[in-house]
């Protein structure tokens, strides 16, 4: 397995993980590749990362870095972070956090921060604590 950053070529392995999502978010071709092309676009502010087994996208984390004005510094979210579903369980999910924090760590950020609402127990085991609650409110769905 390798863990690097995204490119345009992965763009096809990454939309058929989006497409997973599909029983809760209506997915969009077109919408995705505009928001995956603005991932690649800032560096600096995004940060898409793909794990990779045998010649295919198997996962990806998505990290939008920012500064919040009680900070000193910058300060990350994961936004995404999927792994096939066939393929959950080894660690990839894992592998893609480290990578995560590891960039973090490098650039000096103040925290990492992540919601999740479906897999708290797997951010639970990498030493995550709930700080926060999450909230979302919805104006409107794209579903018809």
């Amino acid at each position: 397995m390798e863990i690097r950053k995204a490119s345009s070529a992965d763009v096809d392995g990454v939309f058929a993980l989006v497409e997973q999502l599909s029983d809760t978010y209506e997915v969009d071709r077109a919408s995705f590749d505009a928001a995956y092309a603005d991932a690649l676009k800032d560096p600096d502010h995004s940060v898409l990362l793909v794990a990779e087994v045998d010649g295919r996208v198997a996962g990806y984390a998505l990290m939008i870095v920012s500064r919040l004005l009680y900070t000193r510094v910058d300060s990350a979210q994961i936004q995404e972070l999927i792994v096939d579903e066939a393929l959950r369980g080894q660690g990839i999910g894992s592998r893609l956090v480290a990578a995560v924090e590891d960039i973090c760590i490098q650039r000096g950020l103040n925290q990492l921060t992540v919601a999740s609402s479906r897999t708290p127990a797997f951010y639970d085991r990498l030493d995550y604590r709930s700080t926060a609650d999450f909230l979302k409110k919805v104006f409107f769905s794209h579903r018809d």
